[in-house]
């Protein structure tokens, strides 16, 4: 896997105040990269730490130049907005990550309609419309990339019966991100999709998924973002239209070891916690 620096490079991310999406704007920003943030918390939240300015302030202190666009994935003018302020301040932008995404696993019956809606409009609608306002500049791009991070498509009974709802929305996601690969290749874009074999320690998995047991039993979001990177640095010309995973991702890279991953150090990796859609 080839990999390119990002040095200069300009990526735009949707959500990244904190979690998987902050983690991948940090490792963007050992480069020196333009790293613009497009998220809707301005202020802080009474549950969930990081707004989209403490995270603008993390990127500079990491070595990077933020942009914070307070912003909702799911209004068209605030992505238009969000493209535009990005396009002026660094005068491109190389690389689009979907990170947003919104998650409740409530059973059909109980779901309500409005969780529903904010599912198909954050997680698929949403970064259809990013990736498309983007893609005129991602074609000026040198080394072009869409990144998703959603799961690769595995519609049997066993996950779509789980949580109709939201698998319909994260394969929404990779379909999205699968079929702009194709449409997009001729322009040298490439667009895949990432997910991890294990849980991740964010406040999703704190607050949804299992609280303090599952958090002790995941890995920490820095292994995505450390897999993000190499993704958004390989070759765009080479690698388009795949469904990836994390921990593959870094084997490749001839990474072995992934006990500093470890959300509780020395957790072996036989008592991790399996990530959602993969058998």
């Amino acid at each position: 896997m080839s990999t390119h620096s990002l040095s200069g490079k300009t990526v735009l991310i949707s959500g990244g105040s904190r979690g998987i999406g902050l983690a991948i704007a940090l490792r963007a920003a050992q480069d020196g990269a333009n790293v613009a943030l497009l998220a809707k918390t301005d202020k802080p939240h009474p549950r969930l730490e990081g707004t989209v300015h403490s995270a603008a302030d993390a990127v500079k202190a990491g070595g990077g130049e933020p942009l914070a666009i307070v912003g909702d994935v799911r209004n068209d003018a605030d992505i238009a907005r969000a493209v535009d302020q990005t396009v002026a301040t660094f005068g491109g932008i190389d690389i689009v990550v979907n990170n947003a995404s919104v998650i409740d696993l409530s059973p059909s019956a109980d779901l309500e309609a409005k969780k529903y809606d904010l599912m198909q409009d954050v997680n698929v609608r949403g970064t259809f419309m990013l990736s498309r306002a983007a893609a005129p500049f991602l074609a000026k791009a040198e080394n072009p990339h869409i990144l998703s991070l959603s799961p690769p498509l595995n519609p049997s009974a066993k996950w779509l019966g789980a949580h109709t709802a939201y698998t319909l929305a994260k394969f929404g996601m990779t379909m999205v991100t699968v079929g702009m690969a194709a449409e997009f290749e001729s322009q040298g874009i490439a667009a895949n999709t990432l997910w991890p074999r294990t849980t991740i320690a964010t406040a999703a998995v704190q607050n949804l998924l299992g609280g303090d047991k599952i958090m002790r039993a995941s890995r920490t979001p820095e292994i995505y973002a450390d897999a993000a990177y190499l993704v958004v640095t390989s070759g765009s010309r080479e690698m388009t239209g795949q469904s990836l995973i994390v921990e593959d991702v870094l084997v490749a890279a001839g990474v072995s070891d992934f006990a500093h991953y470890a959300a509780k150090p020395g957790t072996p990796d036989e008592a991790l916690f399996p990530d959602i859609f993969l058998d």
